[in-house]
Protein backbone atom coordinates (compact mmCIF):
# COMPACT_ATOMS: atom_id res chain seq x y z
CA UNK A 1 0.00 0.00 0.00
CA UNK A 2 1.53 3.14 -1.08
CA UNK A 3 0.54 6.04 0.92
CA UNK A 4 2.03 9.67 1.01
CA UNK A 5 4.70 11.27 3.16
CA UNK A 6 3.53 14.53 4.82
CA UNK A 7 6.00 17.23 6.56
CA UNK A 8 4.37 18.98 9.24
CA UNK A 9 3.77 22.15 7.63
CA UNK A 10 1.00 19.78 5.60
CA UNK A 11 3.04 19.61 2.28
CA UNK A 12 3.53 16.14 0.56
CA UNK A 13 7.54 15.65 0.53
CA UNK A 14 8.08 11.39 -0.58
CA UNK A 15 5.42 8.46 -0.41
CA UNK A 16 6.12 5.33 1.71
CA UNK A 17 5.21 1.55 1.02
CA UNK A 18 2.95 -0.11 4.09
CA UNK A 19 3.53 -3.01 4.70
CA UNK A 20 0.53 -5.38 3.75
CA UNK A 21 1.13 -8.18 6.19
CA UNK A 22 0.75 -5.44 8.93
CA UNK A 23 -1.32 -2.89 6.86
CA UNK A 24 -3.45 -4.40 5.07
CA UNK A 25 -4.88 -7.89 6.09
CA UNK A 26 -8.10 -8.74 6.57
CA UNK A 27 -9.16 -7.76 10.03
CA UNK A 28 -10.06 -10.02 12.50
CA UNK A 29 -12.81 -8.79 14.53
CA UNK A 30 -13.41 -11.24 17.44
CA UNK A 31 -9.50 -11.02 18.45
CA UNK A 32 -9.71 -7.36 18.59
CA UNK A 33 -12.39 -7.62 20.40
CA UNK A 34 -10.72 -10.16 22.83
CA UNK A 35 -7.32 -7.84 23.29
CA UNK A 36 -9.51 -4.81 24.15
CA UNK A 37 -11.58 -6.96 27.10
CA UNK A 38 -7.78 -7.95 27.97
CA UNK A 39 -6.27 -4.46 27.82
CA UNK A 40 -9.85 -2.85 29.95
CA UNK A 41 -9.46 -5.94 32.51
CA UNK A 42 -5.66 -5.46 33.07
CA UNK A 43 -6.52 -1.44 33.39
CA UNK A 44 -8.95 -2.20 36.29
CA UNK A 45 -7.34 -2.12 40.02
CA UNK A 46 -9.45 -4.94 41.76
CA UNK A 47 -8.73 -3.13 45.25
CA UNK A 48 -12.54 -2.35 45.80
CA UNK A 49 -13.40 -4.46 49.45
CA UNK A 50 -16.52 -4.55 51.54
CA UNK A 51 -16.52 -5.60 55.07
CA UNK A 52 -18.43 -9.01 55.99
CA UNK A 53 -19.81 -9.53 59.49
CA UNK A 54 -16.91 -10.59 61.01
CA UNK A 55 -15.39 -7.38 60.38
CA UNK A 56 -17.91 -4.40 61.10
CA UNK A 57 -16.92 -2.75 64.51
CA UNK A 58 -19.11 -3.84 67.02
CA UNK A 59 -21.71 -6.16 67.75
CA UNK A 60 -20.36 -8.65 69.91
CA UNK A 61 -22.42 -9.05 72.21
CA UNK A 62 -26.10 -10.64 71.89
CA UNK A 63 -28.84 -7.70 71.50
CA UNK A 64 -31.38 -9.44 73.64
CA UNK A 65 -31.81 -12.97 74.94
CA UNK A 66 -32.82 -16.13 72.91
CA UNK A 67 -36.38 -16.78 74.65
CA UNK A 68 -39.06 -14.63 75.97
CA UNK A 69 -39.10 -11.38 74.15
CA UNK A 70 -41.82 -12.06 71.89
CA UNK A 71 -39.03 -10.73 69.17
CA UNK A 72 -37.12 -13.36 66.40
CA UNK A 73 -33.83 -14.16 67.76
CA UNK A 74 -30.58 -12.32 67.03
CA UNK A 75 -26.75 -12.77 67.51
CA UNK A 76 -25.57 -9.55 66.37
CA UNK A 77 -26.11 -5.84 65.61
CA UNK A 78 -23.43 -6.21 62.86
CA UNK A 79 -25.50 -9.06 61.05
CA UNK A 80 -26.34 -8.36 57.36
CA UNK A 81 -30.33 -7.53 57.92
CA UNK A 82 -29.29 -5.31 60.62
CA UNK A 83 -28.57 -1.37 59.69
CA UNK A 84 -24.80 -1.11 59.66
CA UNK A 85 -24.68 -4.50 59.58
CA UNK A 86 -21.77 -6.41 57.15
CA UNK A 87 -22.16 -7.47 53.58
CA UNK A 88 -22.97 -10.56 52.49
CA UNK A 89 -21.25 -11.88 49.33
CA UNK A 90 -19.34 -8.31 48.69
CA UNK A 91 -16.67 -7.42 46.38
CA UNK A 92 -13.06 -8.55 47.65
CA UNK A 93 -9.76 -7.05 46.74
CA UNK A 94 -9.11 -9.68 43.31
CA UNK A 95 -6.92 -9.25 40.26
CA UNK A 96 -8.78 -9.34 36.92
CA UNK A 97 -6.24 -9.70 34.75
CA UNK A 98 -6.24 -11.54 31.73
CA UNK A 99 -3.86 -12.87 29.19
CA UNK A 100 -3.63 -13.50 25.13
CA UNK A 101 -1.02 -15.93 22.97
CA UNK A 102 1.79 -13.30 21.77
CA UNK A 103 0.58 -14.07 18.25
CA UNK A 104 -3.42 -13.54 19.15
CA UNK A 105 -2.02 -9.81 20.27
CA UNK A 106 -0.09 -9.05 17.49
CA UNK A 107 -2.82 -10.34 15.08
CA UNK A 108 -5.01 -7.85 16.57
CA UNK A 109 -2.75 -4.99 16.00
CA UNK A 110 -2.24 -6.16 12.76
CA UNK A 111 -6.07 -5.64 12.31
CA UNK A 112 -6.56 -2.70 14.09
CA UNK A 113 -3.29 -0.66 12.06
CA UNK A 114 -5.50 -2.00 8.87
CA UNK A 115 -8.85 -0.46 9.71
CA UNK A 116 -7.36 2.66 10.07
CA UNK A 117 -5.61 2.30 7.11
CA UNK A 118 -8.50 1.35 4.71
CA UNK A 119 -10.50 4.49 6.35
CA UNK A 120 -7.30 6.57 5.21
CA UNK A 121 -7.17 7.53 8.56
CA UNK A 122 -3.20 7.14 8.93
CA UNK A 123 -1.05 9.92 8.15
CA UNK A 124 2.85 9.13 7.57
CA UNK A 125 5.40 12.05 8.33
CA UNK A 126 8.47 12.27 7.44
CA UNK A 127 9.07 13.34 11.22
CA UNK A 128 7.67 15.49 14.00
CA UNK A 129 9.52 17.70 15.97
CA UNK A 130 9.70 21.45 17.62
CA UNK A 131 11.58 23.92 17.94
CA UNK A 132 9.78 24.80 21.43
CA UNK A 133 7.22 23.68 23.92
CA UNK A 134 3.74 25.38 22.93
CA UNK A 135 0.51 24.13 22.74
CA UNK A 136 0.04 26.43 19.77
CA UNK A 137 2.75 24.95 17.68
CA UNK A 138 1.05 21.38 18.05
CA UNK A 139 -2.63 23.28 16.84
CA UNK A 140 -0.81 24.54 13.81
CA UNK A 141 0.48 21.09 13.20
CA UNK A 142 -2.59 19.51 13.22
CA UNK A 143 -4.30 22.01 11.24
CA UNK A 144 -1.24 21.61 8.36
CA UNK A 145 -2.39 18.38 8.43
CA UNK A 146 -6.01 18.66 7.47
CA UNK A 147 -6.47 16.79 11.21
CA UNK A 148 -10.25 17.19 11.95
CA UNK A 149 -11.19 15.26 15.35
CA UNK A 150 -9.04 13.17 17.96
CA UNK A 151 -5.68 12.23 16.83
CA UNK A 152 -2.80 9.74 17.84
CA UNK A 153 0.75 10.71 17.94
CA UNK A 154 3.23 7.45 17.84
CA UNK A 155 6.52 8.69 18.52
CA UNK A 156 9.68 6.33 17.96
CA UNK A 157 11.15 7.44 21.24
CA UNK A 158 10.56 9.94 24.10
CA UNK A 159 10.28 13.39 22.79
CA UNK A 160 9.46 16.10 25.73
CA UNK A 161 8.54 18.87 22.87
CA UNK A 162 6.45 16.96 21.42
CA UNK A 163 4.94 15.30 24.78
CA UNK A 164 4.57 18.20 26.48
CA UNK A 165 2.92 20.02 23.67
CA UNK A 166 0.19 17.97 22.86
CA UNK A 167 -0.35 17.31 26.65
CA UNK A 168 -3.11 19.96 26.86
CA UNK A 169 -5.02 19.28 23.89
CA UNK A 170 -7.91 16.42 25.22
CA UNK A 171 -8.49 14.82 22.09
CA UNK A 172 -4.48 14.41 21.19
CA UNK A 173 -2.20 11.63 23.30
CA UNK A 174 1.26 10.43 22.18
CA UNK A 175 2.47 7.16 22.67
CA UNK A 176 5.48 5.81 22.38
CA UNK A 177 5.31 3.39 18.77
CA UNK A 178 6.39 0.23 21.17
CA UNK A 179 3.54 0.48 23.15
CA UNK A 180 1.10 0.83 20.65
CA UNK A 181 -2.45 -1.02 21.46
CA UNK A 182 -5.95 -1.46 20.18
CA UNK A 183 -7.70 0.44 22.78
CA UNK A 184 -5.50 3.36 21.71
CA UNK A 185 -5.63 2.72 17.91
CA UNK A 186 -9.22 2.51 18.18
CA UNK A 187 -10.13 5.08 20.20
CA UNK A 188 -8.92 7.69 18.01
CA UNK A 189 -9.46 9.19 14.59
CA UNK A 190 -6.48 9.86 13.33
CA UNK A 191 -3.13 8.32 13.25
CA UNK A 192 0.28 10.28 12.91
CA UNK A 193 3.06 7.92 12.60
CA UNK A 194 6.48 9.59 11.41
CA UNK A 195 8.49 7.30 9.43
CA UNK A 196 11.13 6.30 12.22
CA UNK A 197 7.74 5.23 14.26
CA UNK A 198 6.88 3.31 11.50
CA UNK A 199 10.21 1.74 11.18
CA UNK A 200 9.04 0.34 14.77
CA UNK A 201 6.07 -0.95 14.44
CA UNK A 202 7.21 -2.88 11.38
CA UNK A 203 9.92 -4.36 13.75
CA UNK A 204 7.54 -5.20 16.40
CA UNK A 205 4.50 -6.70 14.18
CA UNK A 206 6.52 -8.11 11.29
CA UNK A 207 5.20 -11.82 10.41
CA UNK A 208 8.02 -14.41 11.39
CA UNK A 209 8.03 -17.62 8.96
CA UNK A 210 7.31 -20.47 11.79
Amino acid sequence: MLVPVYNIEGEQVGEVELNDAIFGIDPNVPVMHQYLVMQLSNARQGTHSTKTRGEVSGGGRKPWRQKGTGRARQGSIRAPQWVGGGTVFGPKPRSYRKDMPRKMRRLALRSALSVKAAEGRIKVLDDIDLPEIKTKAMVRVLENLDVEGSALILLPESNERVELSARNLPDVKTLRASYVNVRDLLGYETILLPLKALEVIEQILAPTKS
